[in-house]
This record gives C-alpha cells, structure tokens and sequence, in this order.
C-alpha cells in the first residue's frame, strides 16, 4: 500500500539540506518523457495534463490513448494590465470532453488579482465556467508574476496575495470543491503557506529530475514542451500523487 508521501516529505524537508533528497524521491522513474512514481512496487501516481484556450480544440480521445488521465482546464483569467476578467472559450469543451474520454477533471484559473474582492470576483466566474459540474480534483489558483513591467500584480505584497489566494478558496469550497494552490518556487513564496492551512500545493519546475521544493506537494508540472496526439500544440504534463490528492 502507498504510505503517505506528504509524511516523507515533512521528513525530507527538514533533511534537504543534508543531501537527503535523493531518498525522498526514491520511486520516482521516467518512461518516454513522462514520470512516475511508485512504493513497494506499487502505482502511486497518474499522468495528466493542463490546457487552456492556447491549445484550442482537442481531440480528447487520442489525449487518452495516450495514457493521459486526468487534465486541467482553466476556466479563465484576468488580464495583467487593465484587470478585465477573461473567459476561457474552450472550458466547457474541455471539461465535458476530457471526462467523456475516461479522464479524471480540475479547473484552475489564472488570477492577477490585487484584492481580496477582485479574488471573490475570480472564484465566482470560475463556479460559473464550472457550471455545477462534478469535478474529481481541486480547483486550483494559480497567481504568476509577468514578464512585462505593467504587470499590475507583480508588486503585491505577500500579506496581501496570500489574503487573495485565501479569499479565493473560500468561495471554492462554500461551493462544495475543494482547493490547491498552484505556482513555480517563486510564486510560491511569494504566498504565506502557512496561512493557507493544509490545502495542497501544485508545483510547476522544469528540467530537473525530481521536484526540488522541500515543502510536500501534491501535482508536479514538469514540462511545458509536451506534444501528444490530439492536440496541436505543446502542452503541460503533470504527475499526480495519488497518495496525496
């Protein structure tokens, strides 16, 4: 039976420096590019995907074939300049045709909010994109700095995003889903974690061969460069551990 990895990462964690990584990510292996993990010889893992408007219409059944089993769609975004909020176009096409293809679904939605009342604002168009819909994994958000200077929230203070990112999970789950929060190691201590509780963390970190973070985490996105069949761009892949979400 798989024990609970977010135990051996606690342990890790305060161990990491010592070199003692290696341990924590003993039955983490690769196969063709896509990672897996297991304990005592046993699955621990499922692969998946992230996708949004970018990828446009996908054939959800070839993604399948693929040995994909779960993806997350984003519902929407809002914009990092002017600070409109942005429908995704394809979620409901995604949503309605990853679970008919056999997978596993989540959502998640690229915030740039400021305040804890642009966060609420946020969580409601996301429960509008989901429609009442049952989802099998948390609703994720995902708070990223931008590239470009005008970035309206790349300067938000720490106490500030995490009151954001808190206000947006609470209105998550008065509608009965659960939360995870998302991000890359900088995004991520831009956020208090401890305030946050026990919702899971996402991590996204590329080109590495096993997630670096000393922190327990329950998805981990790494790669962005991904082609599979049914969709005609790249793609996010993620590992699940099952033994933690």
């Amino acid at each position: 039976m798989c024990q609970s990895i977010s135990a051996q990462q606690s342990g890790a964690s305060q161990e990491a420096g010592q070199g003692e990584t290696a341990d924590r990510w003993a039955g983490l292996t690769w196969e063709n590019g896509f990672a897996f993990y297991e304990e005592d010889g046993k699955p621990c893992s499922q692969t998946g995907v992230d996708v949004s408007d970018h990828q446009g219409q996908i054939d959800w059944q070839a993604v399948a074939a693929e040995g994909i089993e779960f993806a997350y769609v984003r519902a929407g975004s809002r914009g990092y300049t002017e600070g409109s909020l942005i429908p995704d176009e394809y979620c409901a096409t995604n949503l309605d045709g990853a679970k008919a293809a056999g997978l596993e679904t989540g959502v998640y939605f690229f915030s740039q909010a400021i305040t804890v009342e642009e966060a609420r604002e946020e969580a409601q168009m996301t429960l509008e994109r989901i429609g009442g819909r049952q989802l099998d994994l948390p609703v994720a958000f995902d708070h990223e700095t931008v590239e470009s200077p005008d970035g309206r929230a790349n300067k938000v203070s720490r106490s500030d995003l995490t009151a954001c990112a808190k206000a947006f999970c609470e209105v998550i789950e008065a509608a009965g889903y659960s939360t995870i929060i998302y991000g890359n190691a900088h995004d991520l201590v831009r956020l208090d974690l401890s305030e946050l509780g026990d919702r899971p963390v996402w991590l996204a970190e590329y080109g590495v061969p096993q997630p670096t973070l000393a922190a327990p985490i329950a998805l981990w996105q790494y790669t962005n460069e991904a082609y599979l069949s049914g969709i005609s761009t790249s793609v996010d892949l993620d590992i699940r551990f099952t033994n933690v979400l």
